[in-house]
């Protein structure tokens, strides 16, 4: 079975994901997961299955909104919801829209930042590199990863009896 990992920003010599791409990927997934019949999905719920602070997923849940991945249900019975269809939304929108763009250096984006950036080898590899995980993000959406958590909770549940 493959090993997903995705690098974003360079934090030292290692490509993390900071906490709010990481608990925002899971919480839309938890919605993805979880709303049923069009029922809006409580902050508190999510919180909750997730063991993340409800105060840190409503700011999480602030940035998804603005980026129109979500939308917020008000009310007694309010919660929120998914804008669109979970086929519809890539990791790559929720990892950009929590995490900004797939950039692994500032100069692929700004070649002021380096005198030598229009001639630098490494920087057309951090640019191919960024793209390709770019793409990579792209090739799975909402839905591949709710089937994919399902399928690794199931097998995690297999009881073996002798």
């Amino acid at each position: 079975m493959k090993k997903y990992i995705i690098p974003i920003n360079i934090v030292g010599d290692i490509m993390k994901i900071s906490t709010k791409g990481r608990y925002g990927l899971r919480a839309m997934i938890d919605i993805a997961a979880n709303s049923t019949d069009g029922a809006p999905v409580f902050l508190s719920e999510i919180a909750k299955r997730q063991g993340v602070s409800e105060k840190y997923l409503e700011h999480i849940f602030s940035i998804l909104h603005k980026a129109g991945l979500v939308k917020a249900i008000r009310g007694r019975k309010g919660g929120y919801l998914l804008q669109r269809e979970p086929d519809g939304i890539s990791l790559y929108e929720i990892i950009s829209a929590l995490e900004g763009p797939c950039t692994l250096v500032d100069c692929v984006n700004d070649l002021k930042i380096c005198s030598k950036a229009e001639t630098c080898i490494t920087r057309d590899i951090w640019k191919l590199l960024g793209e390709r995980i770019e793409g990579y993000l792209k090739d799975y959406n909402l839905s591949a990863l709710v089937r994919m958590q399902a399928n690794k909770v199931q097998q995690d549940n297999i009881m073996y009896h002798i």
